[in-house]
């Protein structure tokens, strides 16, 4: 880890007794899947759960997109090649610690009949996310939510 990064992290464990790098990193691992796969099938439940407000306003908004046009995503993450920490800071009471994903992604996007407009599930391309999770350190919800993504 870059000194940066080991600063952020301390930081975050002495104001959070409860922080765990290596149970939030397989968190972390485990939300980046749920949310691709809800964002890939529109379901918009799940990513309210996850997302901050802002990020889940963005989803939501391209999945309407894409039912105004009548298509679907018939995507699949194929694996998570890498996955570090690539930020963490504690600012007051928020902790926010952002998360390099490398992954393979196959993504289809499908019209109205079914038809294969644009991708190839034969195909996979390398994707690399930087996606930012924060949470309150004094609450007691061990919950983050995914506030902020980027590519890599």
């Amino acid at each position: 880890m870059m000194p940066a990064v080991e600063r952020g992290v301390r930081e975050i464990a002495s104001a959070d007794p409860r922080f765990d790098i290596t149970a939030f990193l397989e968190g972390a691992k485990g939300a980046y899947r749920m949310v691709l796969e809800a964002f890939w099938s529109g379901d918009r439940e799940t990513l309210k759960e996850l997302c901050d407000d802002d990020v889940y306003a963005s989803f939501s908004g391209a999945i309407d997109a894409r039912e105004a046009a009548g298509q679907t995503l018939d995507n699949k993450l194929i694996r998570i090649e890498d996955f570090r920490i690539h930020s963490a800071t504690l600012d007051g009471r928020t902790a926010r610690v952002a998360v390099l994903f490398v992954s393979d992604i196959a993504a289809v996007t499908r019209d109205k009949d079914g038809h294969v407009i644009a991708g190839s599930l034969d195909d996979a391309v390398e994707s690399r996310d930087i996606w930012t999770f924060s949470r309150d350190v004094t609450s007691a919800s061990p919950e983050w939510k995914l506030d902020e993504t980027d590519e890599g």
